[in-house]
Order: structure tokens, then C-alpha cells, then sequence
């Protein structure tokens, strides 16, 4: 297996009108924003932008986990890089998506309360 010389990660606002796709390190590889998010409060269209730019590195690190998984290596080995397990990414993305507010199952609550 010839492994990439870096894995990209991608993320998406929920609206869609935010995408980024950065290296496991956060590096922004593309950032693309629709227009109608120009008009937007700056500092919150950055903070928007820097933890998509979060989530897509730790997808990125999750490419590179199962890569190395592929070849064998090991779960301490997998600590000492620093490369986060599924379930540690999905909590930290319910925790970002807590703190600003949004909770992806209530139109569910609503639609049957």
C-alpha cells in the first residue's frame, strides 16, 4: 500500500455554505464561502471558519489512523501521535455544535411533543 504524503479532511457548515478542506495538522488546503456569508458578523463567520478547519483536521487524523491500522500499528503508538479515536471525534463535534447552539435533533422533539 503506497500511503499519501498528507490526508485532507473535509467539513461543511450546516447550512452548506461553508466548506474547508484543511491537511491533520488544520492547514486550510480550500475554503469556500457563499456570498450571502459575506454580510455576516465577521468574527463569528472566522469562528465558524476555524472550527470547521478543526473538525476536518480530526477527520484527517482519522484517515491516518486507519491507514496505520491497515498496517498494523498500534493502539499506543496511535496515542503517542496524537490521532484521536471515531468516538473522541464525534464527541468533540456534538460538544462544538452544543457550544454554539445547535441541537440536530430537535425539529424531531417538535415534530412530536
Amino acid at each position: 500500500m503506497t500511503e499519501p504524503a498528507h490526508f485532507a479532511g473535509a467539513a461543511v457548515s450546516r447550512s452548506g455554505l461553508i466548506s474547508v478542506e484543511t491537511t491533520e495538522t488544520g492547514l486550510p488546503l480550500s475554503i469556500s464561502v457563499d456570498p450571502s456569508e459575506l454580510g455576516r458578523d465577521p468574527e463569528q463567520l472566522a469562528r465558524d471558519i476555524v472550527r470547521l478547519c478543526r473538525q476536518a483536521a480530526n477527520r484527517a487524523k482519522l484517515m491516518r489512523r486507519a491507514a496505520l491500522t491497515e498496517v498494523g500499528v498500534g493502539e499506543d503508538i496511535m496515542k503517542r501521535l496524537g490521532l484521536p479515536t471515531a468516538d473522541a471525534v464525534a464527541l468533540q463535534e456534538a460538544a462544538e455544535e452544543d457550544e454554539i447552539g445547535y441541537d440536530p435533533g430537535s425539529w424531531l422533539r417538535t415534530a412530536y411533543e
